[in-house]
């Protein structure tokens, strides 16, 4: 029964197939990655005999349906975007695409909005993640055989930069941080990546072993960290790693837009307006849930935010 991860890149991706093949749960055999740039793939797991395969989200749907074919059991990656009207159908058709190829259980990287199991979301980002759930929904309404696992991943500890307007913790003179939020709670259960990523080996392990009594067939998973930080205590921790204060400045949503490196880095205005509902979302308490299931699945406490942030940029 092979099991497939795509796209087999970035950081989740990465962090899943290096814990499920480290963990020698499944036979790297039975794994199939499939990603733009499959000889991009650590020599080390080649070496193991994962099988690889070229795909991308942009491929037409039959090459879609060739990638998956003979794999039984996927782990759908969602696509780098905040963009829904883009987003959404490059997704839904890969779902299609692995049905009709012959894929029994999908399980889906969805992400930490709409906490815990809402159906709407102020966020546009969380918009393609709720379509791609419905859309599970009802390929196994139709399909009896087919079942789903819907992971809603926690927001990163590592993307705070996103939700702090990319402040530029080495430039001594940036002390604020301009966003359409005055910080106070409810905040985030941030939620370290390769956590994540070990946690969602282990529940495709589960299943593996076990599909018949598999507890979150048909079902939504959450994982987050073990509390909630306001935006404003996230500004506290990222003081300590810049060595100076900064503080939340709570702005219009044009000035936010107006911002030249937020401008830089989403290209333009109108997907940094659209990125601005993150905020919307996040002052309604739709990242604020915390789970336990991240701690039952890795067996230990996750590592708290300010321990990651500490690491990742060095405090001072």
């Amino acid at each position: 029964m092979s099991v497939a991860i795509f796209p087999a890149s970035g950081g989740l991706g990465t962090s899943t197939y290096t814990h499920l093949l480290d963990s020698k749960q499944i036979p790297a055999s039975d794994v199939v990655l499939i990603s733009r740039f499959p000889d991009k793939t650590p020599k080390l797991y080649q070496e193991q005999g994962v099988q690889l395969r070229r795909a991308t989200f942009e491929d037409s749907p039959a090459d879609l349906e060739a990638a998956f074919r003979g794999v039984k059991t996927l782990f759908l990656i969602s696509y780098p975007s905040h963009n829904r009207s883009y987003r959404t159908p490059l997704q839904l058709a890969a779902l299609d695409a692995a049905h009709r190829a012959g894929v029994k259980h999908v399980f889906y990287s969805s992400l930490a909005f709409a906490l815990p199991e809402k159906d709407t979301t102020r966020a546009e980002v969380m918009g393609t993640h709720l379509d791609t759930e419905a859309h599970l929904r009802k390929i196994a309404a139709q399909d009896p055989e087919f079942t789903w696992t819907s992971v809603r991943e926690g927001l990163y500890s590592e993307s705070t930069p996103i939700y702090t307007a990319f402040i530029d913790l080495k430039d001594p003179a940036s002390t604020e941080i301009r966003i359409p939020h005055d910080g106070s709670g409810p905040g985030i259960s941030w939620a370290k990546r390769d956590e994540l990523g070990e946690a969602t080996a282990v529940l495709i392990a589960q299943y593996f072993k076990d599909p018949a009594n598999f507890p979150w067939k048909n079902k939504i998973v959450l994982l987050t960290g073990a509390r909630e930080w306001s935006l404003a205590e996230t500004a506290k921790v990222l003081s300590s790693v810049a060595g100076r204060e900064l503080t939340i400045r709570q702005v219009s949503v044009d000035e936010y837009v107006n911002q030249p490196q937020v401008l830089e880095h989403f290209g333009s205005a109108e997907l940094a307006r659209t990125w601005a509902t993150s905020w919307e979302a996040i002052r309604d308490g739709e990242t604020a849930y915390v789970s336990p299931t991240l701690e039952q699945l890795l067996g230990r406490r996750p590592e708290e935010f300010d321990v990651t942030v500490k690491n990742l940029y060095g405090a001072k």
